[in-house]
């Protein structure tokens, strides 16, 4: 029973490390190119709900049995995850870095939603949790990474619009 749940607590710790790697590298290419950070006062307090939420998934699921409908869920998200990530290329990172008169980025998934990668997260910071039977977890970090992308979003759509002027 508890070898599904490792195995997939591994390889969504190993996606997210792998994520931190590719997102520094594009940030550090971003800054060289002019690019300017916007919400930075808040990204420490992002890493540590993620944080949370991952060790928390650790702590209280490893030992659970995984629903298959969740767990699709699960998987088609991180499908669309990549996705995101193929649309933006290195402008991707989990940094607000806003690179000034670029062109704003309005194919694939942005066609559909202005901010496709927090769609994603969202059902992410839901799915995984309820994956394991964790219903409560998944509500309180649910409303605690709302609160996050409130101010993210705001920051985020205020960067974009001032770098279009």
């Amino acid at each position: 029973m508890m070898l599904p749940a490792i195995a997939l607590l591994t390889f969504v710790t190993l996606q997210r490390l792998a994520e931190l790697v590719h997102a520094k590298r594009n940030t550090r290419a971003l800054l060289a190119k002019g690019g300017r950070e916007v919400g930075a006062e808040h990204y420490p307090f992002m890493v540590v709900m993620h944080a949370a939420w991952l060790v928390g998934l650790w702590v209280f699921g490893f030992n659970q049995p995984i629903n298959p409908f969740w767990f699709g869920v699960f998987m088609i998200l991180q499908l669309l995850r990549v996705w995101v990530l193929a649309t933006l290329g290195g402008r991707w990172t989990t940094r607000i870095i806003v690179l000034p008169k670029a062109p704003r980025i309005v194919s694939g998934p942005y066609r559909l939603f202005s901010h496709p990668n927090y769609v994603i997260v969202v059902g992410e910071i839901a799915a995984l949790p309820l994956a394991f039977g964790l219903p409560l977890f998944a509500l309180v970090f649910s409303i605690l990474n709302a609160a996050m992308l409130t101010m993210r979003i705001r920051a985020e759509n205020r960067a974009l619009r001032d770098a279009m002027l």
